[in-house]
């Protein structure tokens, strides 16, 4: 999803973290940190943290809306397992929080089964059209992929991802699954401020399209805060899927709405291309980062980068650092500079090109790596590495059943409300996930028919000696690597529990090239940095050659649930900057 920071300002983040070392919990938590007296209130928790960790036995679901939290819960309840659970709390985000995801949009998930001990990856990303090539933009004169409009879709890939993750795993019909998102959409969900400021940011897009304006404003405006809002467009949709299964959205009339839409509308969707996707069942891809196993998922995703910075960082004393010292942000602002000059030139759809994973994501190449970091000086230019000559808005949405069955899910539309187009009466706008395409010739992700873009949208888990651990993920486009790789060093290097260290301060750094080719908006980049970095810290970043901001926005969104087999409970952990809960039972 795209940096929501352009549209609203300083909504839903209401407090500052000053204090970053947080007790570990016995048994759940690297013992990695010593707490300052002083540092906790008389009723044990740190002050600073915005709410404590929610903690229960049989199940829990943790997303940035409470009512869907609470429908994932009641599935399981009913007895529906972390798969049913998860579709059902997607299905209702779709509707609540529909500029940052829904069945316009695409999926990846990361799904641990139980019974058979074993993380399973499904990558639900969408295709270009058939008919869409080069040629059609250069006929037109466009140096790249339009940003909204009917020339940046891609086939929707989120519905066969529900139906690849239901047959698979789950236990409750599609009917069952999506009635309570069904009941919502007819019946009305009231609007809550974060979304509220995302929704209004999207209104003056919707009115280009009139079916979007119909679908989502309210008398020509953005429904506001508290109030309530039906969309009983979608809900026809929902229940049309419920009845009919996936079919419906790929082979029957939802296809054929959205292609009749796109011929009459300059788009190039064909029914060819729905029947035609697939979603895909592969294997996460892992490195070992302090004794903690970390799984992200392949490309054409943008997982690795994650397991790309960690490698990096792990011959560092990051603790002897401190959390928000001008040396730690420095080293991993320059990892994350390396890495993503790999993610630039590497990450395409691995069906049209040999992507070098496992060299990327190896110890030896990262020594390589990070022989070109100076601690004293920010780099101006990073180029790609050689891993060939090397040794071997979004939504997040995690639950965990009673049986400890546990899916990392995460949805977009990636810009807020995707290509801004709703085709016809259907109740979803389209994503524009195609705008991620490079127009270069010579580059791995360059456009061409029936081709999986570039994704930034990347679920995580970590397990530790063979046993999940922690199910999580961080929305926010770019931010996202970089929002995984920060939660992950608060809680392993620094001690902190689940809550804190989403709550903990961020930093982002922007200006990396991108896998679409597109310019650098400067050398070296912006690192922006949140209010609990000192101007101190700042001075001496600047002094280093990093150009420093301070911003109260575009840090991702956080959601986590951390498994404690000492105790048999769960821990979980909702984002601070967002609407969203982690509930349990």
């Amino acid at each position: 999803m795209k940096k929501w920071s352009l549209w609203i300002v300083a909504v839903g983040l209401c407090w500052i973290i000053e204090h970053e070392v947080i007790m570990s919990v016995s048994g759940s938590y690297p013992k990695s940190a010593q707490v300052s007296a002083g540092e906790y209130d008389r009723s044990g928790r740190n002050p600073h943290q915005s709410r404590s960790v929610v903690v229960a036995q049989n199940g829990m679901v943790a997303t940035s809306h409470p009512l869907s939290a609470q429908v994932g819960i009641d599935i399981l309840k009913a007895g529906g397992n972390a798969a049913d659970a998860a579709i059902a709390t997607s299905a209702m985000m779709g509707l609540v929080e529909p500029m940052s995801c829904g069945i316009g949009g695409d999926l990846f998930l990361i799904y641990w089964d139980n019974a058979t001990q074993k993380l399973y990856g499904l990558n639900a990303s969408g295709r270009s059209p058939y008919a869409l090539n080069r040629k059609v933009f250069a006929d037109q004169g466009l140096p790249q992929i339009p940003e909204t409009g009917p020339l940046s879709w891609s086939v929707p890939g989120c519905v066969d991802g529900w139906d690849m993750l239901r047959s698979r795993f789950g236990t409750k019909s599609f009917a069952e699954i999506l009635k309570p998102a069904i009941e919502y959409g007819e019946a009305g969900f009231p609007i809550p401020e974060v979304i509220a400021g995302y929704w209004a940011g999207g209104a003056v897009g919707l009115k280009d399209w009139p079916d979007s304006a119909a679908t989502y404003l309210i008398d020509g405006r953005a429904p506001r805060e508290g109030e309530l809002f039906k969309n009983q467009r979608l809900a026809a949709t929902y229940r049309q899927i419920g009845e009919h299964g996936r079919d419906a959205f790929y082979k029957g009339s939802i296809a054929e709405r959205i292609v009749a839409f796109s011929e009459m509308n300059g788009g190039y969707f064909s029914m060819q291309d729905f029947e035609d996707h697939t979603s895909n069942w592969l294997d996460p891809v892992s490195t070992n980062y302090r004794g903690y196993d970390v799984w992200e998922l392949p490309p054409n995703g943008q997982g690795i980068a994650v397991l790309q910075i960690l490698n990096i960082l792990e011959a560092y004393d990051i603790k002897s650092m401190g959390r928000n010292s001008a040396d730690f942000i420095h080293l991993f602002v320059e990892a994350k500079k390396l890495a993503y000059a790999d993610r630039a030139k590497y990450y395409a759809d691995p069906d049209f090109q040999e992507i070098p994973v496992a060299s990327m994501i190896s110890k030896p190449y990262a020594v390589k790596r990070r022989q070109l970091i100076d601690p004293n000086v920010a780099s101006k230019q990073v180029l790609p590495g050689d891993p060939f000559n090397a040794q071997a808005d979004t939504i997040y949405l995690t639950v965990v059943d009673k049986d400890r069955n546990c899916c990392s899910l995460i949805q977009s539309n990636y810009y807020g409300f995707g290509s801004m187009v709703t085709p016809g009466d259907v109740g979803f706008v389209l994503q524009n996930r195609g705008s991620l395409f490079s127009l270069d010739e010579k580059h791995w992700n360059r456009l061409e028919p029936h081709k999986r873009p570039f994704h930034t949208i990347i679920p995580a888990f970590v397990t530790k000696e063979g046993k999940p651990w922690f199910s999580f993920g961080v929305m926010g486009g770019d931010m996202q690597p970089q929002g995984q790789v920060q939660v992950l060093v608060n809680m392993i290097d620094f001690g902190m529990n689940v809550q804190a260290a989403g709550d903990s301060s961020r930093v982002s750094h922007s200006g990396s090239q991108t896998p679409t080719g597109r310019p650098m908006e400067q050398q070296g980049g912006t690192v922006a940095v949140e209010s609990a970095v000192t101007d101190e810290t700042i001075q001496e970043l600047i002094k280093r050659g990093h150009r420093v901001i301070r911003s109260r926005g575009g840090f991702g969104g956080y959601q986590g649930i951390l498994i404690d087999w000492e105790h048999g409970t769960l821990h979980g952990a909702t984002e601070a900057r967002k609407d969203g809960a982690a509930v349990g039972y």
